[in-house]
């Protein structure tokens, strides 16, 4: 089976020019999810892993379906605003603009190791203010994986500068 014969491409959305990589014919077919799951937690199967973060909102469903692949929790990244409790941030640029991730200040302790899953990595904007997130918080990350990497727009350069390793399953 072929992960990405299972990813949609919708042409022109959001933007005209824009490819938009839409997973959630992936998600919708079991086989597909399953195999999906057991290749995001295949490389770090007995490495030491206290928790799975997620990137809202696709990387909700992925890191839940991670962590419990690997019997370990799961913590929510979330945009500004959006948890209920206390909350710690970190504030990132946009192409036009700034955002914002949170997570619970009770989310992670100091030394857990993380392992971060996203549906997409394009830029690495997000996915680096979330390991910086965690790293403010004294936790160390173990690495991030994702299903597509959009290799052109330089999220992979990003995430080696922070030292971070990754995985991507499908490259376009």
């Amino acid at each position: 089976m072929d992960i990405k014969s299972l990813v949609r491409n919708i042409p022109d959305y959001p933007h005209k020019g824009i490819m938009f990589r839409d997973i959630t014919t992936l998600f919708g077919d079991a086989g597909g999810f399953r195999r999906t799951v057991d290749e995001l937690v295949q490389p770090y199967a007995g490495h030491k892993i206290d928790a799975v973060a997620g990137i809202e909102a696709r990387g909700f469903i992925l890191g839940g379906a991670v962590a419990h692949q690997l019997s370990v929790g799961f913590i929510p990244v979330r945009k500004k605003g959006k948890l209920p409790w206390a909350t710690i941030g970190m504030d990132y640029d946009l192409e036009y603009g700034s955002d914002r991730v949170e997570i619970h200040e009770d989310a992670v302790t100091a030394g857990q190791r993380i392992l971060m899953v996203d549906d997409l990595l394009a830029t690495g904007g997000t996915m680096s203010a979330g390991i910086q997130l965690f790293r403010q918080a004294s936790a160390e990350i173990v690495g991030c994986a994702f299903v597509i990497e959009l290799s052109e727009l330089g999220g992979a350069k990003q995430l080696e500068s922070l030292g971070v390793p990754f995985h991507a399953l499908v490259e376009y």
